[in-house]
């Protein structure tokens, strides 16, 4: 699969064809010197755990790695916080209110969309929520259930960053233990 840049032919400032690669992140158009930086989108992700120490999960409905498990969250919006993003996407996702967040790791990440190598901050939040008791699969969520800490299997988990940021919390958590 080709590098992103790639796909990017022309100067977006003066439209010229001379919009080369100027290293692994960047290009320079030669006629205007107009240099684009190819920096990571930014996405979230929430773990929300209920009262018996269980963890929300979701199935993804669409590709990438469609059918297997994940956490609510996503792409952050242009203008948002990523605290906003996650609390927008586990709404979406979930219909779950949220009420507070709390700030725990990032992740760089590579997401196929659209035949494209996005390169991603995924930035993992703790998520309270308001109200637990009614849980909707929604949007790119195709269900969503609640799963004990010790039966979470990061393996279980299709994409790399979320496999990842799951053990990542499994072994902080144990450590609160």
């Amino acid at each position: 699969m080709s590098h992103v840049l790639d796909k990017f032919k022309f100067c977006p400032v003066c439209g010229s064809q001379h919009f080369e690669i100027n290293n692994f992140k960047s290009k320079k158009c030669k006629d205007c010197g107009f240099t684009y930086y190819l920096n990571p989108s930014s996405a979230t992700v929430a773990f929300i755990l209920n009262e018996k120490e269980e963890l929300l999960v979701v199935r993804r409905k669409n590709e990438p790695a469609k059918g297997t498990l994940d956490l609510p969250g996503g792409f952050v919006d242009m203008d948002e916080t990523g605290e906003e993003g996650v609390a927008r996407e586990v709404k979406e996702e979930t219909g779950l209110e949220v009420i507070g967040v709390n700030y725990q790791f990032s992740i760089p990440n590579l997401y196929l969309y659209s035949d494209f190598l996005v390169h991603t901050l995924d930035m993992f939040y703790v998520v309270k929520v308001k109200d637990l008791s009614h849980v909707e699969a929604m949007d790119d969520a195709e269900e969503s259930y609640w799963i004990s800490l010790s039966n979470l299997h990061p393996e279980e988990f299709g994409l790399g960053s979320i496999r990842q940021g799951v053990a990542k919390f499994l072994a902080k958590h144990k450590t609160k233990e």
